[in-house]
């Protein structure tokens, strides 16, 4: 479905802490006409494997990240008819509960916003030009793409 509307994108990528409660502001724009919001926050979780996580570290390419980024939202315009979306993503040292991402999607019902902010998460998780590396009690390592992940990001195929 092709249902385009005049966009309403943010993307922004920020090595400071994000403050999710200003983030989410943007949904009340009065000159946008949806009757829905979906919002996600994804945050560090204190725990891998059963093993204390201490900090978080992401990587992006400046550029070509906010060029995926920008691509998979215009992939969802293609699928749903979404009026808003906002996609604030964190690089830097990340610590555990601090957030990662927020996603945004504003729709006139809640279904295409809900389908939307996924399709975006598993897109942003699987094939966005992020790359993480975990540091806990016993060392570092990169994080690869989970298969639970590569499998819900087929599912959108």
């Amino acid at each position: 479905m092709n249902n385009k509307k005049e966009e309403h994108n943010s993307i922004l990528i920020s090595e400071l802490p994000l403050d999710t409660q200003a983030i989410m502001g943007f949904g009340h724009d009065p000159h946008l006409s949806h009757g829905a919001e979906v919002w996600f926050v994804g945050r560090v979780r204190p725990n891998s494997d059963s093993e204390k996580v201490n900090q978080l570290y992401l990587e992006h390419y400046p550029g070509m990240t906010e060029t995926s980024i920008h691509q998979h939202i215009e992939n969802a315009r293609l699928r749903w008819c979404i009026e808003g979306c906002k996609v604030v993503h964190r690089v830097g040292v990340i610590l555990p509960g601090e957030a990662i991402v927020v996603v945004g999607v504003s729709s006139l019902h809640r279904k295409e916003s809900f389908q939307a902010a996924d399709y975006l998460m598993d897109h942003l998780k699987s094939c966005t030009p992020f790359w993480k590396k975990e540091i806990t009690e016993s060392g570092e390592s990169w994080i690869e793409v989970k298969e639970s992940d590569r499998q819900s990001l087929l599912s959108w195929n």
